[in-house]
């Protein structure tokens, strides 16, 4: 389809113009072959057009995966938003609860007591108070709740799962985006460089898509392509196990905050601050690599990360 036509049809669908087995036949079809470049800027083009809009400030981070790596992690980028967010950026994170995941970033904040905010003027409320705030994505596309339960239904990573990470709709101005294989790595490098100068994609070269530390990572930035091996950012190579995320989502919420409790094991915690660490760099205002790994574990460490999640919970 041309951009003009899967804009069009992904509107439609919002529209409830068809009915579930004709949506679920056209979402099987991206299952059967992969979405074009021009499809994908459709569907992103429709979705912020139908999202609540809401005007957050500048100088915002989202940090966010496709998710659909069926490699069942702990909310390694949420925890890390929440280390961003002490370390002094301010995130504005965009989630949703798992489709093909056990706990998604909105299953784990829920777990934990967060009551998701539905107006401009809480969210705001939440970046002032604690350099954080969350947008749970059926709050803000509306237009897709019709298709939430078809996704749950079919259990499997569709093409909404590329698009979660491009719709946010507080449109923040940095974005390190995580996703499952090199071939999506390489639409959203084409995607962004046409509408974006700050954005950083990471791929655990082993199908992760994080920086997993279990190998090496490939870094996609408008800068080029880089590859970086567990000890380049800091680290040693840990096993999959160390990082798994539980079978329920209250023990999903429990790793959580036993991290930010300084609880974590060393590799649940080399893992967080990995990718807050290239998530704080890739903003270009806090130096290089290393000094933004200090900056992870001095926010962890100190108990702000800790902190900006409890003044969010408890308000």
């Amino acid at each position: 389809m041309s951009r003009a036509e899967a804009k069009a049809i992904l509107m439609e669908i919002a529209q409830n113009k068809f009915n579930e087995n004709e949506v679920t036949a056209f979402v099987t079809v991206f299952l059967m072959r992969s979405i074009t470049l021009e499809e994908l800027e459709g569907f992103r083009e429709a979705l912020l057009q139908l999202a609540v809009q809401v005007d957050l400030g500048d100088d915002l981070l989202d940090i966010v995966g496709t998710g659909g790596d069926g490699k069942n992690t702990f909310n390694i980028s949420t925890l890390a938003a929440f280390i961003i967010a002490g370390a002094g950026q301010k995130v504005a994170k965009h989630g949703n609860y798992g489709a093909s995941a056990i706990s998604g970033s909105s299953n784990v904040l829920e777990e934990l007591g967060y009551h998701f905010k539905t107006t401009e003027a809480d969210l705001k409320s939440d970046l002032e108070k604690a350099n954080i705030c969350f947008l749970h994505a059926p709050i803000f596309h509306p237009a897709l709740k019709t298709v939430g339960p078809l996704r749950k239904n079919l259990g499997l990573r569709t093409f909404f799962n590329l698009l979660g990470p491009l719709v946010n709709p507080a449109k923040p101005q940095f974005s390190m985006i995580g996703v499952y294989s090199l071939e999506i790595a390489r639409l959203y490098q084409y995607l962004l460089q046409k509408k974006s100068t700050n954005f950083t994609l990471v791929h655990a070269l082993d199908g992760y898509d994080e920086i997993s530390l279990t190998a090496d990572t490939k870094i996609y930035d408008p800068e080029g392509e880089h590859i970086f091996s567990a000890e380049e950012l800091g680290f040693q190579n840990i096993s999959h196990e160390t990082i798994e995320g539980g079978s329920t989502k209250q023990e999903a919420a429990q790793i959580f905050r036993s991290i930010l409790e300084g609880n974590g094991t060393n590799e649940q915690n080399a893992v967080v601050l990995a990718n807050a660490a290239m998530a704080l760099k890739s903003t270009g205002k806090f130096g290089g690599y290393e000094n933004c790994l200090e900056m992870a574990k001095d926010s962890l460490e100190s108990g702000k990360a800790l902190q900006a999640l409890e003044l969010i919970v408890n308000n």
